[in-house]
């Protein structure tokens, strides 16, 4: 086993943790950031929508528009920490640093959209490949700065403790603390200890639990299930708000339709034509997201229809090939023309509102193990996330994360001590279970945990995962590791975290709906 000590160790590179990697640099930090694949594999590169860019002289109406999204449960101190830091986070490294190519208009003045929950127009984009055009500029300078090594393939398995990992029998009685992380390098199939002053979990959110999701692959909750390994404290986890327009064609693959098309004038309709959100919410199509995804839910399985659609015919045809061009594309390439036709779309898992409990300054309850991004909670969203703010959450969790631990690195006072030695198994895992395996916890996901739940569908989901549980550590013990066990063992964790937080919770709030019945 070999043992890299450097002063941050980053778990995940999108644009949290590529973000946060440059900020910590810029202190004369050493990081190590770790990504499942290349630079651009992240769910950060498939934000379509856009990122808030609120300039007006009354931001407290952003923050009102945050709070309501959340059905009054976001954290107000989060909420004020994003709508007054958020416009310097996004106008020094993505306008002034690296320039990123957001739309203008004749007049050079960047253009700003709409989305659902949102008052007004405060949403800057590079037409419908947003998060693309911000991760891109993000991971050249990152690539082009010394002090970042990128491991690529690299996927962390479980975190350092001293109570857990050091052969100092002290270290037992020491204040929970993290030291880095053991890490399987996929491409040599060898586990090395990454030894780090301060871990930073960024790695993304928990999507691909369930059976349909708008989530890069490997999405499982990596970071929510190893922090709650070593102790760490989890919030929120029943909020997992679901995407309501998610392009649904038999044969087809779903990919995310994004919601700023309705903030143009798009709107949903039923098979029969039928603008049916404008019964349900004063804002109708542009009504928040968890009420939008429950109301085409209940439009579903009300008409037996696989799908309900996206009615574009209040925007021009130039209009829409200009500004959705990718939407457009892809849709093309499964026989939808969208400047013609209704778009088919269904809900999906999206986006975790719950995380790994944090501050403002990233600290979890585990000293040195920081989280930042989809995977740490705030409570800046509550129980529903605003369209928009999950890219600005990025930048100012990772900026205001790395300020605070380059002054605690200035400080010292670290303990690092050798890792005990990894012990490999021999035998190799079976693929066919791995894939059986996921396939049953995400059925299970959807089917009884997903849009709306009842205790029934809890209890039976909880009894499916805990014996599912027992099976996978079983033979996880006795396996060679690889990254699909490793996502296989982590996704059945987190699923039994959020049924077990949705059991805890008899209120219906946000994305958390709960109904009585089977």
């Amino acid at each position: 086993m070999k043992t890299i000590t450097t002063d941050c160790l980053v778990i995940g590179a999108g644009l949290a943790g590529s973000a946060y990697a440059l900020q910590a640099a810029r202190q004369g930090l050493q990081v190590e950031l770790l990504s499942l694949e290349g630079p651009l594999v992240a769910n950060s590169d498939w934000a379509q929508g856009g990122i808030i860019y609120d300039r007006s002289p009354a931001p407290e109406q952003l923050a009102h528009d945050i709070v309501e999204a959340s059905d009054g449960t976001a954290n107000p101190a989060a909420v004020e920490h994003l709508v007054r830091e958020g416009p310097a986070a996004v106008q020094e490294l993505l306008l002034d640093e690296l320039d990123v190519a957001f739309d203008r208009d004749a007049r050079g003045e960047l253009e700003l959209a709409r989305e659902g929950g949102h008052s007004s127009r405060r949403i800057i984009h590079a037409k419908d490949l947003t998060g693309h055009a911000i991760l891109q500029s993000v991971a050249a300078r990152v690539d082009g700065t010394p002090a970042i090594t990128r491991r690529s393939g690299w996927v962390a398995v479980d975190l350092l403790t001293l109570s857990h990992n050091s052969d100092d029998v002290a270290d037992r009685y020491a204040p929970l603390t993290c030291f880095g992380a053991y890490v399987l390098d996929t491409a040599t199939g060898e586990v090395h200890a990454v030894v780090a002053k301060k871990t930073v979990l960024a790695s993304g959110g928990l999507g691909q639990i369930f059976l349909h999701s708008t989530n890069q692959p490997g999405s499982v909750g990596h970071g929510m299930a190893m922090s709650y390994r070593v102790g760490a404290r989890l919030i929120d986890l029943e909020y997992v708000q679901f995407h309501p327009t998610v392009f649904f064609k038999k044969n087809a693959p779903r990919f995310l339709i994004t919601e700023a098309l309705r903030g143009e004038g798009a709107v949903l309709v039923n098979s029969r034509g039928e603008r049916f959100m404008d019964a349900i919410h004063p804002r109708g199509s542009l009504a928040p997201r968890d009420i939008v995804a429950r109301a085409i839910h209940l439009e579903l399985a009300a008409s037996g229809e696989p799908c309900v659609f996206l009615n574009l015919s209040a925007m021009k045809p130039d209009f829409i090939r200009e500004r959705f061009p990718t939407v457009a594309a892809r849709c093309a390439e499964h026989g939808v023309d969208v400047t013609r036709e209704w778009i088919p779309v269904v809900p999906a898992a999206h986006f975790s509102c719950g995380g790994v409990h944090t501050d403002l300054a990233g600290r979890t309850n585990v000293r040195h193990l920081n989280a930042i991004g989809e995977t740490a909670c705030t409570g800046l969203h509550g129980a529903n996330r605003l369209a928009s703010t999950s890219l600005l959450e990025c930048l100012t969790s990772a900026k205001f994360t790395a300020l605070a631990d380059g002054a605690d690195i200035k400080a010292g006072g670290f303990r690092l001590p050798q890792p005990r030695l990894w012990q490999a198994a021999a035998r190799e895992a079976d693929p066919t279970l791995i894939r059986q395996d996921l396939q049953l916890l995400r059925s299970t996901m959807w089917n009884y945990a997903g849009i709306m739940r009842s205790p029934k569908r809890l209890t039976r989901a909880r009894r499916i995962l805990l014996e599912l549980r027992e099976e996978i550590q079983s033979f996880y013990r006795d396996c060679r590791v690889t990254r699909e066990l490793i996502e296989l063992r982590n996704a059945v964790q987190t699923a039994l975290l959020v049924v077990h937080a949705a059991s805890l919770n008899p209120v219906s709030k946000g994305c958390h709906y709960v109904v009585d019945g089977e």
